[in-house]
């Protein structure tokens, strides 16, 4: 399986998704992560720090790592020129699972931009006459699933993942963000909110995901597990 997994900002994925990717590159899956800033706004960190450490990070996921232009940190724009670009680093990649920012307005207004154009580049990377494209074969992906970054206070997660296993690693690729420590304990604030969802589905630490699509089954005998445990 090849799994792609988005982030607005260099320190996105490994907040939000970093222990599922993780888990499913020791599984023996390949992941990449496709990054479409490099911090530009931020209060702390220049670009070339924020790069680097996202790479240092990714070198502890497992997973490749590539950063695409879209206008920098804070000017990321939800259009179809945006799309289309997405939609080709789907069909050069080929994925069959994506990762990307949550929809929801009430956070930093790259990440939802960032989740609209994945969604978008989704559908478009698998239109077979769309002529911006014609140079690559088109691709259907088989699943779009969002994380959350640092938002707290949201809906419940529709899909729940016992991260427990990946929490040393996902520390660790955590703090290889250190320009971003110095204004905050994002690391007491992830793990803190994994141990709570964890707790939920009686597990050390889990992550949430929500659907883009239903999940389709043959039988509910499909569904090994519940995460129902209060």
């Amino acid at each position: 399986m090849r799994i792609l997994a988005v982030g607005a900002h260099p320190d996105d994925v490994e907040f939000g998704c970093a222990p599922i990717l993780i888990q499913e590159v020791r599984s023996g899956h390949e992941a990449r992560i496709l990054v479409t800033s490099k911090g530009e706004a931020a209060s702390a960190g220049t670009p070339e720090e924020r790069a680097q450490e996202a790479r240092d990070a990714a070198r502890i996921i497992g997973a490749a790592i590539q950063f695409l232009e879209l206008g920098g940190d804070c000017h990321i724009e939800h259009n179809p020129a945006n799309a289309i670009i997405f939609a080709r680093e789907i069909r050069r990649f080929k994925p069959d699972v994506v990762l990307a920012p949550h929809l929801g307005e009430n956070q930093h207004p790259d990440h939802s931009a960032v989740g609209k154009i994945v969604r978008d580049a989704a559908r478009l990377a698998r239109f077979g006459g769309l002529q911006d494209l014609e140079e690559l074969p088109p691709h259907p992906i088989t699943s779009l699933y969002y994380y959350t970054i640092t938002q707290v206070f949201i809906d419940p997660p529709d899909l729940v993942v016992d991260v427990s296993a990946a929490r040393e690693a996902w520390e660790a690729a955590i703090q290889c963000h250190k320009s971003q420590m110095r204004t905050r304990n994002y690391l007491d604030l992830v793990m803190s909110r994994a141990r709570t969802l964890g707790a939920a589905i009686g597990v050390e630490y889990a992550a949430g995901l929500w659907l883009n699509d239903p999940i389709r089954v043959g039988s509910l005998g499909d569904i090994p597990l519940s995460s129902r445990y209060f």
